[in-house]
């Protein structure tokens, strides 16, 4: 029954490849769509669509505000990109938890592989969707409500711009803690569970658990990482979470089962 169950945790893999890179795609075009919604939100814009707007009025419908119907599609548009960027986003998770199942089908090594080739895929994908969305706002009389700023965050982008914009402690400690320990962690657990019989991989235990204990460290950073990204600049700010934090809390709590399990693999090959 193991290569039955081999062959299901892989296909469960590529399940999450291919509805992860989906969900990727729609977030990328839910961000585009909203850019373009919020290009026609500037104070100029919209005062002209107010101008259209009594054009059409006084003009007893012999004019019309073609520009309603051009803002009606893109937020129809809009709508529908988010909505499958998170439907995908849950196909692609789905699949996670039949790996973390496959935990009392296969033996302890195995389910640390799949496990940790789940997390990582996870990973990826949480660190180049877009997170998080912000934009800075303000009601203003007649205008309605003017747009002064929109910005997509993810968590690589977002490192690069702190960099640009001179944050380099903040960078560094976002880098530090959301990029690289956790592909060490994962490369880590990866690599036990493929050379757990040879006696280097048994020189990494020690190495192993030290990596482990900053797994919290991991929601610690991204709490904090959120907090920074919603500081009010500002008249005000409103933030929108988006499916790449889904991704990565996934891969929080996937890799804290994984290390466990890693752990119990290499004790109980020792005896």
């Amino acid at each position: 029954m193991k290569p039955f169950f081999y062959a299901v945790l892989t296909v469960l893999l590529a399940a999450m490849l291919f509805f992860g890179a989906k969900s990727y795609g729609e977030a990328k075009a839910y961000e585009t769509a909203t850019k373009q919604l919020i290009e026609q939100m500037s104070a100029k814009k919209l005062a002209k669509f107010q101008l259209r707007e009594l054009a059409e009025t006084f003009s007893l419908g012999f004019y019309k505000n073609k520009k309603r119907k051009m803002l009606e599609v893109l937020r129809k548009e809009q709508e529908r990109h988010k909505e499958q960027s998170r439907k995908y986003a849950l196909f692609a998770l789905l699949p996670l938890l039949g790996i973390l199942l496959g935990y009392f089908a296969v033996s302890l090594r195995a389910f640390t592989f799949f496990g940790a080739a789940g997390a990582l895929i996870s990973l990826i994908f949480g660190l180049i969707t877009p997170v998080m969305m912000v934009t800075i706002h303000k009601e203003v009389e007649y205008l309605g409500d003017v747009v002064l700023s929109f910005e997509s965050k993810g968590v690589v982008g977002s490192i690069a711009k702190l960099f640009e914009n001179g944050d380099t402690v903040v960078a560094m400690v976002i880098l530090l803690f959301s990029v690289l320990i956790p592909l060490l962690k994962i490369v880590a657990m990866l690599f036990v569970s493929v050379f757990r019989d040879t006696g280097f991989a048994h020189g990494i235990v020690k190495f192993f658990k030290m990596i482990g204990k900053w797994s919290m460290v991991d929601v610690f950073v991204v709490a904090t990482f959120l907090v920074y990204l919603t500081v009010n600049k500002g008249e005000v700010s409103r933030a929108e979470v988006e499916v790449g934090l889904y991704f990565f809390l996934a891969y929080v709590i996937v890799s804290m089962l994984v290390s466990l399990s890693a752990d119990r693999m290499l004790h109980s090959s020792k005896t």
